[in-house]
């Protein structure tokens, strides 16, 4: 990923991930065993829990293939990873303004394309730096 071209979005619209992406044969699964999915997505969760909130919704959705990954699953892992590359200038940061307790909340309907649960998520700043958030 040292030479990926940076991006500034964590997950783009058009990326839908499903379990149909899934590999459908034993060659598919032997080429994808090698793969560090599952490393990789764990990086992710402790970045995400320190310091990174904004890629929450976007390793939520990743985390979901664990146990059976795809390709276009390693790409959208991979897409993260360009993310925050281009993004590591940023950080958490406490104002020095009036002491104001914020909170923004989102969610989307049917956004999982194979149950077509929903995922909703906060996050709640203070002196406009984050406290808390969940996805």
């Amino acid at each position: 990923m040292h030479n990926a071209k940076p991006v500034h979005v964590p997950l783009p619209g058009h990326l839908k991930l499903s379990k149909t992406q899934c590999p459908k044969n034993d060659q598919e699964k032997e080429e994808m065993s090698k793969v560090p999915y599952s490393s990789a997505v764990g990086s992710l969760m402790y970045a995400m829990v320190c310091t990174r909130p904004d890629i929450g919704y976007a390793v939520g959705v990743v985390s979901r293939f664990l146990s059976n990954i795809g390709k276009e699953h390693w790409s959208a892992v991979k897409w993260i990873l360009r993310y925050l590359k281009g993004t590591a200038k940023q950080c958490l940061c406490f104002g020095n303004g009036n002491q104001i307790l914020v909170g923004y909340v989102d969610a989307d309907m049917a956004g999982d394309v194979d149950s077509r649960k929903s995922t909703s998520g906060y996050l709640i700043t203070f002196v406009g730096g984050a406290v808390s958030w969940q996805s």
